[in-house]
């Protein structure tokens, strides 16, 4: 019988069994099954008669021992044979059937958990991300959504199942005889007091399995990305990583075979117990048979019931166990679907007018979410959230720069100025203030509207891992080949991508890893192009490139911001003289503004900060 690892499974949840949920998770649960109740019922109702069957085939089992001891005709025991493969047949049918509604309901179910995830994760602000474990916010579209399915499925099913299963078995063997099955139920302490101290220990070695196996993946994660590997490289280090991976490998194995090992002899002693409830069944039914007080057939049903006594009832002594772990699951789900986005679109948008666009910060204070509005503690792998954040970094920023216009913001490092550019397309909302694109407040505006209006180039050039054309086409899905290649043009990429073995079909590699900085910057701009958005946000788009990449960057970003209204933070000073305004920002404040000419005339801080770099370096690029 299958009962010892059915119970085996049980007593390790019920070690790890969660103490409670929060009110009101079971109605968010039936709530959320609410499309797929049709199929649900269906599949509750073909589990009854499954069961229904399944107490059927032992009682007609005993009718052909009794019609062979009774010498009956021999088209009595055929029919009988035929009765019980007509069962199996219509069990195999119902056996199909169950499962499949049940994959239609726990996938379906999969389905929607995850895609509701997935889209309410994308509506979080750049802070939920800055903060949260990417393998802990992967694990509640994975794990715990396959949880939350099991109450849908194996959960609700078993429970369904083995109490009907449980019922009728219990009914038909006291009716055959109450006395086999009193010594029975006798029998059946000894086969589930083990499972609490076994269970335990089984627990306890899964749970530092799961932990050394965490770790183990850790190591892997971190050491096969493209950074980490290049790091191991550079400072000699793989042999020692190896031998730490390995050491790390061996107490896997070491716990494997302690678990194994320890789930064996659960298994044999439970098997043992199995065994001697069935020699306890003959044995006494057999001396009833004997006695004349049942029939032989009766004590070859009882003997086949028992299984089906025992299975459902070592699983039900599990079910809450099994229904608190699935609720759990569920409940860390809509953990992360009761995050409020900070960011949300207005009901009724105001469309953005026609032609260029201006962007104006009206008197614009904002400070950083503190972690408990956008993060959880479980997501950032942290017992409490962290307590700082919410104070104001940018004080009363205002300023207006008029259609084609180019806008450069200077300052020192931390001053505030990708704080001002991470504004404009709403990556946050301001605290107090309004930012305005042509006069409307962005936070009118559609989402589709503002994506459409603000292209943004930062300073890393971040590229999905698949090819050049599906990165590009990623701002604009409708582009045409020759619009891709016309953009790849203006971003002096052509001769890149040409020598490229599949050109446009090349895959980049995680990061955009297998081109250089300057080529990842330059296709990030060719993106840009094929978006063709009014206004430019411009994040130290050359910050960390060499004088050549940064040159071909130049030229590439001259024909990117033709035309168009333009927002650039600026290191080097010398890219920006051209400018037709310059604020210079510092602690969150602007402390100077006018042209290039006007600001070293005033011999401030920009005066300042232009001689110093000049200074370092003699030949300045030229604008």
């Amino acid at each position: 019988m299958d009962s010892p690892r059915r119970l085996m499974a049980g007593a390790v949840r019920a070690a790890d069994a969660p103490k409670g949920i929060r009110p009101g998770t079971v109605r968010r649960v039936w709530d959320f099954s609410a499309r797929h109740r049709p199929r649900l019922a269906l599949f509750l109702v073909l589990t009854v008669v499954s069961s229904a069957l399944g107490v059927t085939t032992p009682l007609l089992a005993g009718r052909v021992v009794d019609a062979i001891v009774g010498r009956h005709a021999v088209s009595t025991v055929v029919w009988l044979a035929v009765a019980i493969a007509g069962l199996a047949v219509v069990g195999a049918g119902l056996g199909l059937a169950e499962r499949k509604q049940s994959a239609m309901v726990g996938e379906g179910l999969i389905h929607d958990l995850r895609r509701a995830v997935f889209e309410h994760v994308q509506r979080m602000p750049v802070a939920f991300f800055t903060r949260t474990r990417t393998g802990a916010l992967v694990s509640r579209l994975n794990n715990d959504v396959i949880g939350a399915q099991r109450t849908f499925t194996s959960v609700l099913s078993g429970l369904v199942g083995n109490s009907i299963q449980l019922v009728l078995s219990l009914g038909v063997m006291l009716t055959l005889s109450w006395q086999v099955t009193v010594l029975a139920l006798v029998m059946l302490p000894v086969f589930v007091l083990p499972t609490r101290r076994v269970g335990r220990r089984m627990a306890d070695l899964q749970r530092e399995s799961a932990g050394l196996s965490a770790a183990m993946t850790t190591q892997m994660t971190e050491r096969f990305s493209a950074p980490g590997a290049t790091l191991v490289k550079l400072f000699g280090r793989p042999a020692d990583e190896a031998a730490e991976f390995g050491a790390r490998a061996a107490r896997v194995r070491d716990i494997g075979v302690r678990t194994a090992m320890a789930g064996r002899w659960f298994l044999t002693g439970l098997q043992l117990v199995s065994a001697l409830a069935q020699a306890l069944v003959y044995g006494l039914g057999g001396y009833l048979a004997l006695t004349g007080s049942i029939a032989p057939g009766t004590v070859v049903a009882l003997a086949l019931l028992l299984t089906r006594l025992y299975s459902p009832l070592t699983a039900l002594a599990n079910v809450r166990v099994d229904v608190m772990t699935a609720l759990v699951s569920f409940e860390r789900v809509f953990e992360v679907l009761d995050l409020t986005p900070m960011v949300a679109e207005k009901e009724r948008p105001v469309p953005l007018p026609a032609g260029g666009v201006s962007v104006e910060f009206d008197d614009v204070r904002f400070g950083y979410p503190a972690a408990e509005k956008v993060s959880l503690a479980s997501l950032e792998d942290v017992a409490v959230l962290d307590q700082r954040g919410g104070q104001e970094v940018l004080h009363g920023v205002s300023f207006r720069a008029s259609p084609g216009q180019l806008v450069a913001l200077v300052g020192p490092s931390g001053a505030g100025k990708s704080t001002i550019a991470g504004l404009v397309p709403r990556l946050y909302d301001v605290d107090s203030g309004t930012i305005r694109l042509s006069g409307v407040d962005v936070r009118d505006l559609s989402f589709a509207d503002l994506r459409a209006a603000v292209g943004v180039v930062t300073q890393d050039g971040h590229l999905f891992h698949d090819t050049i054309m599906a990165n590009l086409r990623y701002a604009n899905p409708a582009a045409t080949e020759a619009e891709v290649r016309a953009a790849v043009a203006a971003a002096r990429l052509s001769t890149v991508v040409d020598a490229l073995p599949d050109g446009l079909d090349t895959v980049v590699g995680e990061r955009g890893y297998r081109l250089s900085g300057g080529e990842r910057q330059r296709l990030t701009i060719a993106r840009l192009l094929l978006a063709r958005p009014a206004v430019v946000v411009l994040d130290e788009a050359t910050a960390h490139l060499d004088s050549e990449s940064e040159a071909a960057v130049q030229e590439a970003l001259a024909d990117a911001l033709r035309d168009r209204t333009a927002l650039v933070i600026a290191h080097r000073l010398s890219t920006v003289r051209a400018a037709d305004l310059i604020l210079v920002v510092e602690n969150g404040s602007i402390t100077e503004r006018g042209t290039h000419h006007d600001l070293l005339a005033a011999n401030g801080r920009y005066a300042t900060l232009y001689r110093t770099q000049f200074t370092d370096d003699p030949t300045p690029t030229a604008s």
